[in-house]
């Protein structure tokens, strides 16, 4: 717990700010759709580390990060499927949330650029990740709030990893432009969406969302 409470409190400090409780609330409203989408930031964040692999090929150290990353996220993803099969829950095919698109979209096009903005909009979304793993497991039931639990050493782990490696690979201090992104996630997660997802502002309105 020692270990899991620090790096809680770390990421709390580089986060702009703390999950809102209106999206808590959505959330103990939204079980269902809640395991779906965070079976598909699993499989997504997997994804990702597996991209980037195949487009930066001669750095090493990211290789053998993003594949340790790849191979835990999928491990995560197979666990999150596990426990929606013990409920009876389907996994199915949703539309993603504007959170990961929304930070992507202020990115650097040039190819050094890329990769170190890349890598710090990693760090971020594995920071908000643990943060709500956090945050949600005192409100879950006992399954969950252990599995949540479970997830905060890894996670903070490949937050650590993606902002070490954004900083090896840049000439220059990334300092600012990891304020620029955190000034981006900050208004992605206080502003409202219509639809709940994983990393989902806060809600349009007080009701449950069916999937979709």
């Amino acid at each position: 717990m020692r270990i899991e409470m620090s790096a809680t409190e770390e990421l709390i400090a580089f986060l702009p700010c703390r999950t809102p409780q209106a999206w808590l609330d959505w959330a103990l409203q939204n079980q269902d759709l809640l395991l779906i989408d965070h079976a598909n930031c699993e499989k997504k964040a997997a994804s990702n580390a597996m991209t980037l692999m195949y487009r930066y090929v001669s750095h090493t150290e990211l290789l053998t990060k993003m594949s340790q990353l790849a191979r835990e996220e999928l491990l995560h993803f197979e666990q999150v499927v596990n426990i929606m099969a013990q409920r009876d829950i389907a996994y199915q095919r949703i539309g993603p949330s504007r959170y990961a698109a929304g930070l992507r979209e202020h990115m650097r096009t040039d190819r050094d650029g890329t990769l170190i903005d890349g890598l710090i909009v990693g760090a971020i979304v594995e920071a908000r990740s643990c943060e709500r793993f956090a945050s949600l497991a005192p409100l879950l039931d006992d399954t969950l709030a252990k599995f949540y639990r479970s997830l905060l050493r890894s996670e903070a782990r490949h937050f650590r990893d993606y902002l070490s490696l954004a900083q090896q690979y840049s000439d220059t201090p990334i300092d600012e432009h990891v304020e620029r992104f955190l000034a981006v996630e900050k208004q992605l997660i206080e502003s409202v969406d219509d639809q709940f997802r994983f990393h989902s502002g806060v809600p349009a309105v007080t009701t449950g969302n069916s999937p979709g």
